[in-house]
């Protein structure tokens, strides 16, 4: 096995998973998820069938990834975030074939108790701040907080908040070079 997975872990049959990935205490993942090298999935965490995982992925303790979620390598989901797949659910009416795919892009940061309503993507090196509830796509570098989640800022991809004011800046914790405008955050 080249996964290391808790006894009370369940990893169904089919279920691919990548090389060096640890499977915490009472995990349950599906026979038809992907995931990928060194990723990290804490203590009650559910992956469904119809979820692919990219490399380096750490997913804290009590999250549910249901179908039609992506995780691009290097996503954070802190602790107890929530993904939904169905816009309007009800327990009497089935809706499985009106699941919404949900796109979180590379070096994503979603925070502790953060909602992720289905049918968007985060981009990359987004961060999306405790709490929040994302209800619509969110551009990459986005640092979003609120209910519904807001852009209040820029993150560089090292995790360090970025001047808001338009032009070029330089991150002063690791000198990764960004062209900031009103409505986007691009590296140079």
């Amino acid at each position: 096995m080249s996964f290391t997975a808790h006894p009370s872990a369940i990893v169904d049959e089919g279920a691919q998973i990548g090389e060096g990935t640890r499977i915490w205490h009472w995990v349950h993942v599906s026979g038809g998820a992907k995931i990928g090298r060194g990723c990290s999935f804490g203590q009650n965490v559910f992956v469904a069938n119809d979820v692919v995982i990219g490399d380096n992925v750490k997913v804290q303790n009590n999250v549910s990834i249901y179908d039609a979620v992506t995780l691009e390598d290097d996503v954070f989901c802190g602790p107890s975030m929530v993904f939904t797949n169905v816009m309007n659910p009800r327990s009497a009416v089935n809706r499985k074939n009106e699941y919404r795919r949900t796109l979180v892009r590379r070096g994503a940061t979603i925070g502790a108790n953060a909602t992720v309503v289905c049918g968007h993507e985060i981009g990359e090196h987004a961060f999306i701040g405790a709490g929040a509830v994302v209800t619509r796509d969110v551009a990459p570098y986005s640092l979003m907080v609120g209910t519904p989640a807001r852009r209040i800022g820029w993150m560089c991809r090292c995790g360090e908040r970025l001047p808001a004011a338009a032009g070029e800046h330089t991150c002063p914790a690791c000198a990764s070079r960004y062209r900031i405008t009103e409505a986007e955050c691009a590296p140079l």
